[in-house]
């Protein structure tokens, strides 16, 4: 049956017509019948000859399960080809069959161009049509990879191609992987999960496929449909530590998303930091509009927003506390961590529940074909991370530990109250990933981390993260795919005083949050990406208890009422690309927020101040009532103008609720702060963000230059009445004021990703004030005109740099200078009815002294070879190389009638270290 394929194709092509005669109608039946035996079948039934490749129906797996009757040979073809890459051509009698391919009776328009010499004489000259002289040589070319089979009138149209890029060695997708189409205007990056899609014409392409630390490859496929390409890059070693924080080329111009970082953890481990440590949060504090309110401290400030505006999500589940031992450490283990995607200006619609930012950290998936892992031993942590394969390529779990031996820090900080202090933490993860088949995936996460630390001989602090996720990854459709996910989170903390007297007692906290999230994405057409879905968090909430320790003890016990509230969302975005020049992100997000009982609510008299003196009544909500509902539209609005491939535009307008507060009168945000759910006398925060940002690439991608400003106004922010008492507070609305705040800025980046010396330089200017205005004055705050928040720094400069003298000697600089931070002094003093009171200053009208600091770090790397059972590192570095003594804060005695100020620093002279990490 096998004939020369080749040689009939080539024929059949340049003959200007072929004689295609109908045939008789025929009927046959299959059964459970194979492509081969479908077709020697018909040969017997209908008299017509089968020209083929045998291999190419092997290929074919399909079985025909069907009765025809009185159908012609074409319309049996095309039923039986419908769903394969065969196409066919009837010559007289005989059948020729081809792959992907198919044979033209007629040479295509235009193949043919007509030029005018000098001489008048019209001569046709053939054009060069790379397609057609592929399909002319062999129907099935080597080398070439066809995406689909050729129809008729295709080579006018253009097609979608998805798939999914993948390290060679660990079958790990890869993020901002560069698609680019070669010769056309054509280009794309990969997604956070590795898929990505383009546009391609139709025909012969040359797709190259580009990621930082990886060898390029470039694909040749013949493009007749829509259709799927996976590919695989190899790493290439000698590369290693190029650039600190990744971007694929062009990403930054072109993507539609303004104020979003992407941090690869594995390449900060240059920086040098406090105590050696790899931190991602304290890196994102070197980048412009992210700032801390002093050194150690917990929680950051992005935009001019409160900590507790943050959303800090590890893979999908949120994380309720960042910190180890009192702000020093990241509570995300950096070894098991992948990069981390930080929106602080354009958040994506299916974001919800924060004003300020979106941390979306990614922890690493194990490795799937061997054992691996990486470990660390530094001054104060060791950190031991493995990955094994549990079905080789399909199945892995990643495990990883980290502990600390921290108490002799504390000895080392200028405060006598924590020379005798204990400090000590760990956090664990477990990370099973299993690919089912090409259209399921399945993860899941298991997260713990606790702290202990005692500040006095007799106080002992607990306080511990736990969270779970599971995700369901499935591909309904080369289209559409989705994502399920369920998390739940538990932060609590724990006071233990036990001093050997009746006054011992033991105090807590709880917050627990489940959630269930169905995200879809839907690729309509080259101009239109949809993501859309909805979400759903149940919050459980016990605001504190104070048990006593003694039988006999004084203290009586006291249980706050448990709290409980629903909140839910839809949402729905669409990437639409105008033209080449402006891709637009319209976002729409509702959220709805149910506070449920059981409860007791008081009610307030109107128009009065919310204190114990006017309270008209009270109001019993059973389990599961609702008490109040809030809620509102959250439209996302983002559009990026490309003027040049390395030159654009970008602006955005994002309106956002959040339900959930921080009750905090510190500073800095501390582990026995208690989050809040709005109730009956507590009001959601709302915000809305006005941005606008330039960026520009130079030197060949080399360089990244952006400048970005924004306005932020906001409301119902938390505020604090002069002495509020939060701790066990069963009335907390009338411990607090509920104001406006509005932040702006400008942030300029400058980013340098390859080269010997790579890293980048940061500045921002940015304001940030609160109101609390009434018409009563115990809830007026400086005459209810604006002031500065706790960390308004208007300057703040940052330096990251990393110097390569070789491929394994490399030196490090960190540098950061800030504005010092508001603060409220006492100005003087009065007497009153006798008694002599201080008087203070307007609040945070004075600053304490600004803040600076450098440190230095040399590292020294093995050698790069491949076939190596493990690959090490060492960093030695110098924290605040100046012996700066920066203060951290400031306070107020009063001796003999004369009131002194006083400082505090953490970290006054230089802290050397040295860490040894190593990867197997």
């Amino acid at each position: 049956m096998k004939k020369n394929i080749l040689t009939l194709f080539l024929l059949a092509f340049y003959t200007i017509s072929f004689s295609q005669e109908k045939s008789n109608k025929i009927s046959i039946e299959f059964n459970n019948t194979n492509l081969k035996t479908a077709l020697e079948n018909i040969e017997k039934a209908s008299g017509y000859k089968f020209y083929f490749d045998e291999n190419w129906l092997t290929a074919e797996t399909i079985l025909i399960n069907k009765t025809y009757n009185n159908i012609s040979i074409e319309d049996l073809l095309n039923n039986l080809f419908e769903n394969t890459s065969l196409n066919y051509i009837i010559r007289n009698n005989e059948i020729i069959l081809t792959k992907n391919s198919t044979i033209h009776s007629s040479l295509p328009e235009g193949y043919f161009e007509t030029t005018v010499p000098q001489s008048d004489n019209t001569v046709a000259k053939p054009l060069f049509h790379q397609q057609y002289d592929a399909i002319a040589q062999n129907s099935s070319v080597p080398g070439i990879i066809y995406i689909g089979k050729e129809k008729k009138g295709g080579e006018l149209k253009s097609y979608t191609l998805s798939g999914s890029v993948k390290n060679v060695k660990t079958k790990n997708t890869l993020s901002n992987a560069t698609i680019r189409v070669r010769g056309k205007n054509s280009s794309t990056v990969t997604d956070n999960e590795g898929h990505y899609k383009i546009v391609v014409p139709y025909g012969l392409n040359y797709i190259d496929i580009e990621l930082v630390n990886h060898k390029k490859t470039t694909e040749t496929i013949m493009v007749y449909d829509d259709g799927k390409l996976d590919v695989s890059l190899e790493e290439s070693f000698n590369e290693l530590d190029e650039v600190v924080i990744k971007t694929s080329a062009n990403k930054n111009v072109k993507d539609v998303i303004s104020g979003v970082s992407t941090i690869d953890v594995e390449k900060i481990k240059t920086i040098p930091l406090v105590l050696g440590e790899r931190d991602i949060f304290r890196v994102a504090t070197t980048l412009p509009g992210i700032k801390t309110t002093g050194e150690g401290s917990a929680g950051f400030n992005v935009r001019g927003g409160k900590d507790d505006q943050n959303l800090i999500l590890l893979d999908n589940a949120v994380l309720y506390n960042t910190s180890h031992f009192l702000g020093f450490f990241s509570a995300v283990n950096p070894y098991t961590t992948s990069k981390v995607d930080i929106y602080k200006g354009s958040i994506p619609a299916r974001f919800g529940g924060r004003l300020s930012s979106v941390f979306d950290i990614a922890s690493k998936n194990g490795n799937p074909e061997k054992f691996s892992g990486e470990g660390g031993i530094g001054s104060v942590t060791s950190n031991l991370s493995i990955g094994a394969p549990i079905i080789k390529n399909k199945a892995s779990v990643l495990v990883g530990f980290r502990t600390t031996y921290s108490e002799w820090i504390l000895k080392k900080i200028d405060n006598e109250d924590l020379n005798n202090s204990q400090a000590a933490f760990f956090d664990g993860i477990i990370k099973y990933n299993h690919k089912i088949n090409a259209k399921n995936n399945i993860e899941s996460t298991l997260y713990y981390s606790k702290d202990r630390f005692s500040i006095s001989s007799d106080s002992v602090y607990k306080y511990s993260n736990a969270l779970i996720s599971l995700k369901w990854n499935h591909a309904f459709s080369e289209k559409t795919k989705a994502d399920f996910i369920f998390t739940n989170s538990q932060y609590k903390f724990n006071i233990d005083f036990d001093n050997g007297t009746p006054n011992s007692f033991d105090y807590g906290y709880k917050l627990n949050e489940t959630q269930f999230i169905a995200n879809a994405n839907y690729s309509l057409n080259s101009k239109h990406a949809f993501n859309y879905g909805l979400s759903s968090k149940l919050y459980n909430v016990e605001p504190g208890y104070l048990n006593p320790k003694t039988t006999d003890s004084k203290i009586i016990p006291i249980k706050i009422d448990d709290e409980q509230a629903l909140e839910s969302a839809l949402y729905f975005s669409d990437n639409y690309t105008l033209n080449d020049r402006i891709l637009i992100s319209l976002g729409l997000r509702y959220s709805t927020y149910s506070a449920l009982g059981e409860s007791t609510q008081r009610v307030y008299q109107p128009n009065a101040p919310v204190n114990d003196n006017n309270v008209i009544g009270t109001n019993y909500y059973k389990k599961n009532e609702v008490i109040k509902t809030y809620g509102g539209f959250e439209p996302r609005i983002a559009m990026r103008y490309l003027f040049t491939d390395d030159f654009s535009v970008k602006g955005s307008y994002d309106k956002t609720y959040q339900y959930i507060h921080l009750l905090t009168n510190n500073t800095t945000q501390s582990p026995t702060d208690a989050w809040k759910l709005s109730d009956l006398n507590i009001r959601p925060q709302e915000a809305q963000q006005y941005s606008l940002g330039f960026y520009k690439n130079l030197d060949n991608d080399n360089l990244e230059l952006s400048l970005e400003g924004y306005y932020k106004k906001s409301y119902n922010l938390l505020d604090y009445k002069v002495g509020a008492e939060l701790m066990l507070q069963e009335n907390t609305e009338t411990q607090l004021l509920q104001g406006e705040g509005k932040a702006y800025g400008v942030e300029l980046l400058l980013k340098k990703n390859v080269g010997k010396l790579n890293g980048w330089l940061g500045y921002t200017y940015s304001r940030t004030f609160i109101k609390s205005d009434s018409q009563f004055l115990d809830e007026k705050v400086n005459n209810g005109h604006y002031f500065p928040t706790n960390f308004d720094k208007p300057h703040e400069v940052s330096a990251v740099l990393n110097y390569k003298f070789t491929q394994r000697y490399s030196l490090s600089s960190n540098f950061v200078y800030q504005s010092g931070r508001p603060i409220t002094f006492p100005i003087g003093s009065y007497i009153y009815n006798g008694m002599e009171y201080t008087l203070y200053s307007d609040r945070n009208k004075y600053r304490i002294p600004d803040y600076y600091r450098l440190d230095i770090g040399f590292n020294i790397e093995g050698n790069h070879k491949i076939k190596k059972l493990s690959h090490s590192f060492w960093n030695i570095s110098v924290y605040n190389v100046l012996g700066r003594n920066n203060p951290y804060s400031i306070f107020f005695i009063t001796t003999n009638g004369e009131i002194k100020a006083y400082k505090t620093s953490i970290f006054s002279v230089p802290i050397p270290t040295i860490t040894y990490n190593i990867k197997f």
